[in-house]
C-alpha cells in the first residue's frame, strides 16, 4: 500500500514504523521524478534530502517548532510532508511555488531564495521566541547547498554563539555542491570530512568528550560515529573554530540513514544551545540520469524524459542568450588576455564553462558569496585586469555597495553581466530580475547596455570591456535570444533608430527586448495614422543626446522596459529632458514595484499592460487627451479605450 498519499501533515510520520519510513523515502523519491520531468523544477537537490526532510518532521514539530530552508530549492520533500501533494502545475501560475511560500501553508518561514540568509533568519526567530516566553519551541535551520560559502552564514554563526540559552539546531546539508562542486576552504575540509580516513580521524578525536556527555551521548556517537569538537578542530589548523564559538557539533552522519539522523536528530533537540548536525547526502540520490551528470547533478532541470533523463527541448533551435554571451566572451577572451572571467558558484548558469575550458587559469569562482566577488573585482582591475563578473541580476541586490564603493568611486574597469535580468518567470518574486535598472543607475558613472538581439549583446560586450575607467553591465533576460532586428540609422551617438516616420507624433524608446514590442506598438499606430518613431537606446545609462533632441521633436515619449518602473530608465530619460528644458510628455512603462508570483513571462507582461495591444491602446488614448492633431485615414476606427485605466 502507497504510503505519500496518507501524509497530511507531519505528525503523521508518528504511526509509521522504522520501516515504513524508509517505503516513504522511495515513495518520495519517485514522485520527485515522475512529475518534476513533466515540470521543470529543482530536481538534484530534493532528491538528497528525503531521508533528511523526513527525520526533521519526525522529530521536530513544524509549524510549532519553524523549519527554515537555505536554499528554498530543497523544500519540495517538505512541501510533501506537509500536505501538498499536487505537483501538476509547480511553478505556473495557480500551481506550487518553486520555493516556500507563506500563502501556501503555515509550515513555510522564508520565501526568499537567495543563499546563506537562513542563519540570520533562525538566529532571530530562536531568540524572539526565547525573550517572549516561548523557549521551548526549537527553530531548525537546513543550511547547505553551496550556502556554507556565503559570508553572510559565519556572520550569523559569530552571533549565535553570542546567546546559547536557545534551542536552535543547525543542520548542514553537506552535498559538496551549489550549481556545480562546492569551491573554497570550507568545501575542501568537508570533502576531506567525507572520506574514509576523515571519519576515523573524527571517530578518535571524539571518543573522550562524548565519554564525558553522559550515556545518551555515547549511544549516539556509537551509531553515526559523531564528535563534538571533530569537525572543526581541524578545519585550520586546529584553531577549533566552532568550540571557541560555544557551537557544539555532531557528526558527520550519513544523510540517507534514517536511524542515525532520527538518533543524530533527537540528541540535538533535547541538548538546549545551538548545535550543529553534519548531514553527508548525495544530491540526485536514487536517479542515476541525475549522478550521472557531472556538471549540477541536475540541479535544475526542464522538462525531461522520467527514464532516460534527456531533455525534452522545444527543438527550435534558437540559441539562448546565456549561450551567446559565452560564445563572445570566449573570443573577448582570445583577442585580450587581461579579460578575466568572475562567478559567484554559477559557472555554468551563467555561461563562463566555455572561457573555463578555453582559460581555465583565467576564471575565478568565489561561491555565494557576491559582495566579496564585486570587491575582489576591484582590485583585480587595480592590478592590471579586466574583470567580467557574470551574476544573475537578482543576485546583484546583494553586492549593491560595493558596486557603488568599492568599483564606481575607485574608478575601476568591471564590467557586470547580469543575466535572467527582467522577468523571469516560473521562479517567482526572489528571482525576478526586475530591480537592477533602477538600483544600477543612480552609480555615478557607471553605463548600463541592454542588448535587443544577439548580435547587439555581442557588439555591446566588446564596448563594455574597452570601458577601463568605471563600472559596466550588460543586462539580458532568461530564455532564448530574440530575433535579429537590425537598425534603420545608428546616430551619432551610437542609439539605433529602429522605425523612422514622417509625422513624429510619438517617439517610443524600448530598452532592450522590449525593442522588439515597441515596434510592435509603431505597427499598430501607424493603422491609426498617429506616426511613430521608435529607437533603441542600445545603452540605456546614460540617457544619450540623440534621445534629447528627438523628444524635443516629438509630441509624446513612450518608454518600456522590463524593470519596475519607479526609478527606472524611463524616470531617468524624464529627468534628462527637464534638465535640458524640454517639456515633451512621457510615459514611463513598466513593471509594477511589487513582489511577483510565479506564472510565465508572458502571463507577467500581460498583467504588466506590458503588450502591443495595450501599449497601443494607451497611447492612443493619450494622443487623443492631449489633443495631438494626427492624420488619420477616416476609414479606420480607433480602438475602444479603458479611461479607467487612466
Amino acid at each position: 500500500m502507497s504510503l505519500l498519499p496518507s501524509i497530511r501533515e507531519p505528525r503523521d510520520l508518528d504511526a509509521l514504523s522504522a520501516e515504513e519510513l524508509v517505503q516513504l523515502a522511495g515513495e518520495i523519491r519517485d514522485f520527485l521524478i515522475e512529475n518534476v520531468a513533466r515540470t521543470g523544477g529543482h530536481l538534484g537537490p530534493n532528491l538528497g534530502v528525503v531521508e533528511l526532510t523526513i527525520a526533521i518532521h519526525r522529530v521536530f514539530d513544524s509549524p510549532n517548532d519553524p523549519v527554515i530552508f537555505d536554499t528554498g530549492h530543497q523544500s519540495y520533500v517538505h512541501k510533501l510532508l506537509t500536505g501538498r501533494q499536487d505537483f501538476s502545475q509547480l511553478r505556473a501560475r495557480g500551481g506550487l511555488a518553486g520555493y516556500p511560500q507563506r500563502s501556501e501553508s503555515a509550515h513555510d518561514v522564508v520565501e526568499s531564495s537567495h543563499a546563506s540568509s537562513s542563519l540570520s533568519w533562525a538566529d532571530g526567530v530562536s531568540r524572539a521566541l526565547t525573550r517572549t516566553g516561548r523557549k521551548d519551541r526549537h527553530v531548525v535551520a537546513v543550511v547547505g547547498d553551496g550556502a556554507l560559502t556565503g559570508g553572510m552564514t559565519w556572520e550569523a554563526l559569530n552571533n549565535i554563539s553570542d546567546d546559547n540559552d536557545r534551542n536552535l539546531v543547525i543542520v548542514v546539508n553537506d552535498n559538496g555542491r551549489s550549481y556545480a562542486p562546492t569551491i573554497g576552504g570550507m568545501a575542501r575540509y568537508l570533502n576531506r570530512v567525507r572520506t574514509a580516513d576523515a571519519y576515523r580521524n573524527l571517530h578518535e578525536g571524539s571518543d573522550s568528550l562524548f565519554r564525558k556527555l553522559g550515556p545518551a551521548a555515547r549511544a549516539v556517537y556509537r551509531g553515526v560515529r559523531g564528535g563534538t569538537h571533530g569537525f572543526l578542530s581541524r578545519f585550520t589548523n586546529n584553531t577549533e573554530l566552532y568550540s571557541n564559538l560555544d557551537i557544539k557539533y555532531l557528526g558527520p552522519v550519513d544523510g540517507h540513514d534514517l536511524p542515525a539522523l532520527l538518533e543524530t536528530l533527537e540528541l540535538a533537540k533535547e541538548y538546549g544551545a545551538p548545535v550543529i548536525v553534519h548531514a553527508i547526502t548525495e544530491k540526485g540520490r536514487g536517479y542515476q540520469p541525475a549522478l550521472d551528470d557531472e556538471a549540477d547533478q541536475f540541479h535544475a532541470v526542464g522538462k525531461i524524459d522520467p527514464v532516460s533523463g534527456e531533455a525534452l527541448g522545444s527543438g527550435s533551435g534558437v540559441p539562448a542568450w546565456t549561450d551567446v554571451f559565452a560564445e563572445e566572451l570566449v573570443r573577448v577572451g582570445e583577442a585580450r588576455d587581461d579579460v578575466i572571467a568572475m562567478t559567484a558558484a554559477m559557472l555554468r548558469p551563467t555561461g563562463l564553462l566555455s572561457f573555463a575550458q578555453r582559460f581555465p587559469d583565467r576564471v575565478y569562482d568565489v561561491g555565494i558569496a557576491e559582495q566579496h566577488a564585486v570587491a575582489s573585482a576591484a582590485g583585480l582591475a587595480f592590478g592590471g585586469l579586466h574583470p567580467v563578473l557574470a551574476i544573475y541580476a537578482t543576485f546583484m541586490n546583494r553586492a549593491f555597495d560595493q558596486v557603488l564603493m568599492d568599483v564606481a568611486l575607485h574608478h575601476a574597469g568591471v564590467t557586470f553581466v547580469l543575466d535572467r535580468a527582467g522577468i523571469t518567470g516560473p521562479d517567482g518574486p526572489s528571482h525576478h530580475g526586475i530591480w537592477d535598472l533602477a538600483m544600477l543607475q543612480i552609480v555615478p558613472h557607471i553605463r548600463i547596455a541592454v542588448p535587443r538581439d544577439a548580435e547587439r549583446l555581442r557588439e555591446e560586450l566588446r564596448e563594455a570591456v574597452a570601458v577601463s575607467d568605471a563600472p559596466t553591465v550588460i543586462r539580458f533576460p532568461k530564455g532564448s535570444v530574440s530575433a535579429d532586428l537590425p537598425a534603420v540609422e545608428r546616430l551619432a551617438d551610437g542609439v539605433d533608430v529602429l522605425v523612422r516616420s514622417e509625422a513624429e507624433d510619438v517617439l517610443i524608446v524600448g530598452i532592450g527586448p522590449m525593442a522588439h514590442i515597441a515596434v510592435d506598438v509603431a505597427g499598430r499606430l501607424r493603422a491609426q495614422g498617429i506616426g511613430a518613431t521608435v529607437v533603441d537606446p542600445r545603452w540605456a545609462i546614460p540617457v544619450q543626446p540623440s534621445i534629447v533632441e528627438l523628444a524635443a521633436s516629438h509630441r509624446l515619449v513612450i518608454t518600456i522596459e522590463d524593470g519596475i518602473r519607479v526609478g527606472g530608465v524611463g524616470t531617468r530619460v524624464r529627468q534628462v529632458l527637464r534638465e535640458a528644458g524640454v517639456d515633451t510628455a512621457v510615459d514611463e512603462l513598466g513593471v509594477p514595484d511589487e513582489f511577483i508570483d510565479h506564472a510565465s513571462r508572458e502571463e507577467i507582461l500581460e498583467d504588466a499592460g506590458l503588450t502591443p495591444a495595450k501599449i497601443a491602446q494607451d497611447v492612443v488614448s493619450q494622443v487623443l487627451g492631449t489633443r495631438i492633431p494626427v492624420a488619420r485615414p477616416a476609414t479606420t476606427e480607433l480602438p475602444i479605450i479603458d479611461r479607467a485605466r487612466r
